[in-house]
């Protein structure tokens, strides 16, 4: 796997997980665990998202 795939793939994760994260703050229902947890993996993508932009160049 390139590192062009693999970015765009952690990429779409990152989309994912940010329509998971409004999805679940909309819900009446929601936990501030679930909420954090999901913006936690976010954080993480992002973070890796970066790091492999910075080693490519």
């Amino acid at each position: 796997m390139t590192v062009q795939t693999h970015l765009a793939a952690l990429e779409e994760k990152h989309s994912a997980l940010e329509k998971e994260l409004q999805s679940v703050m909309s819900s009446p229902s929601s936990h501030d665990e679930e909420i954090n947890e999901l913006k936690r993996k976010k954080l993480q993508l992002k973070d890796e998202i970066e790091r492999l932009q910075h080693s490519a160049n």
